[in-house]
């Protein structure tokens, strides 16, 4: 008897697994598993066992790729190859991310039509009415309400908001590209004052949704605070995730016809042209994965360089060009005043934006 006591104290006190060892065995998770649940965890199990007698069949079969091009050919190589990326470690989902939308973005840049490019914006003003629907039905009908609190006036917001102002209308590097596309010329201020109309009711809108629904609490996404179970919080991430898609190409249009300058005048017949465009999409990819605080360096680039591009510029080219900076009249005020608001909410800007970045290095 004092053998099979010892047998059964034994038998009680040696754990099992090893992270019995630091906690335990958790009674509340004993007889929890359904019936479809274990069938499941059965199924993978035999799937690992698949992957064994495959890997039996061949001595050179030493990873999964090597697996599917057994099977498949190079072509079951490549896919479990983009697959087993996308399916990598936290740490690497980011990078594959950005790849893969490099290379979805790829292809728009390839095209020399703007009225090509024109139809694939399109889908972003239609992406900023899809989001601003889901969010207000997340806020009437999924139960998130407006309950927000917020003061009327954020000292302290003042110069991030006016450097989110500014480089929300900061598309003035490709309005000039924009007005030689078009057929009418004359409608070119016609169309201008129809996009602004339409960015301001947008801003208004999400900024007014944003504070009524969370006040303070809300992030620098408002995407960021919706309920993650809610139909209507999928459709805003997804499709504010596929927004920029529709932009980038162009928006990245001035500088690829910056870049031609430097080249001979047949150089839009020659692959060099097709090279060039790949190019800068792969220089994009790397420098937003080598630089670890890209996004807040191109927050102190856009609080400089859009305030510089989209209202400094275009005001010194046109006092220099008009000839009106030579007599001192109520249109050189006006322009005057600009600019040196400007240069506040450039200096402002900046400084904020450097502040951010060192908290978070």
């Amino acid at each position: 008897m004092e053998a099979q006591a010892h047998v059964d104290e034994f038998s009680h006190t040696i754990p099992l697994m090893h992270d019995e060892i630091n906690r335990g065995v958790d009674s509340s998770t004993l007889g929890t598993t359904t019936f479809f649940q274990t069938c499941f965890n059965g199924l993978n199990a035999l799937s690992g066992l698949l992957i064994q007698r495959c890997m039996d069949v061949d001595s050179n079969i030493r990873t999964y790729p090597d697996i599917s091009e057994r099977a498949f050919g190079n072509n079951g190589k490549m896919i479990v190859s983009i697959l087993m990326s996308i399916e990598l470690p936290k740490n690497w989902r980011k990078q594959s991310f950005t790849i893969i939308v490099g290379l979805i973005v790829l292809p728009s840049v390839w095209f020399d039509n703007m009225s090509i490019l024109s139809y694939i914006s399109v889908s972003g003003i239609l992406a900023c009415v899809i989001i601003i629907g889901s969010i207000l039905w997340v806020a009437a009908f999924d139960g998130v309400g407006f309950h927000g609190t917020q003061a009327i006036l954020n000292w302290s917001g003042v110069p991030t908001a006016l450097s989110l102002y500014t480089f929300c209308f900061s598309a003035h590097l490709v309005f000039p590209t924009l007005y030689t596309s078009m057929k009418d010329k004359r409608r070119f201020s016609n169309a201008l004052a129809i996009c602004y109309l339409f960015c301001t009711i947008t801003y208004t809108s999400m900024a007014t949704l944003g504070c009524l629904m969370f006040g303070s609490k809300v992030q620098s996404q408002i995407t960021l605070n919706l309920p993650i179970d809610k139909l209507g919080s999928r459709v805003a991430v997804y499709t504010t995730l596929i927004s920029p898609l529709s932009k980038y190409a162009l928006m990245v249009r001035p500088i690829l016809d910056a870049t031609e300058n430097w080249f001979p005048c047949d150089y839009s017949k020659s692959p060099l042209r097709f090279v060039m465009k790949t190019s800068l999409v792969i220089s994009t990819i790397v420098v937003a994965l080598a630089l670890p605080f890209f996004g807040y360096l191109m927050s102190i680039v856009g609080a400089f360089l859009s305030v510089t591009a989209s209202i400094l510029l275009p005001c010194l080219c046109y006092l220099k060009i008009s000839g009106t900076f030579r007599r001192f009249g109520f249109e050189l005020v006006i322009i005057g005043g600009i600019m040196l608001m400007s240069i506040l909410v450039a200096v402002l800007g900046t400084y904020t934006s450097l502040v951010q970045l060192i908290e978070h290095l």
